[in-house]
């Protein structure tokens, strides 16, 4: 049975490698020297700044979603554990339970563009540097329900 948590600090190294699995899997557009500058502000700083609910199943977390003011931050899930209904059930907690109403997507992450307007979010904008100021655009979206 798939149970959902708040995560602890002690999990947040577990959280960093499922990260890392996922953004493997489906950031193709990424470097790797990006993956791994990114590793260290994930684990030190985004994680502790956020609410963080965890999707696990027996103790294994499959994976997991945060959230900052009124936007979903990150929705990662384990590779092989994608199709299971896991990141809607992580999202659809956001959107109830924590008020999240607004996520940016890579605009090179299509699965990811489709899974959220599956959903009901919209793309109302654009920018064309992420948030750590690189060239990688983002689509902002925002959920109208």
């Amino acid at each position: 049975m798939l149970t959902l948590r708040p995560a602890t600090t002690a999990d947040f190294p577990a959280l960093v490698a499922l990260w890392e699995r996922s953004v493997r899997a489906t950031h193709d557009f990424l470097p790797p020297a990006v993956i791994e500058e990114l590793r260290p502000l994930i684990l030190e700083q985004y994680l502790p700044a956020l609410a963080v609910q965890i999707a696990e199943r027996q103790g294994v977390p499959l994976g997991f979603v945060s959230v900052g003011g009124d936007r979903v931050e990150m929705l990662f899930i384990e590779p092989a554990a994608r199709g299971q209904g896991i990141g809607r059930l992580l999202l659809e907690h956001a959107l109830h339970h924590q008020q999240a109403r607004a996520v940016d997507v890579n605009e090179q992450n299509c699965q990811a563009l489709a899974f959220y307007q599956h959903l009901g979010f919209e793309v109302i904008g654009r920018s064309a540097l992420d948030g750590e100021g690189r060239p990688f655009p983002l689509l902002h979206l925002r959920w109208p329900g």
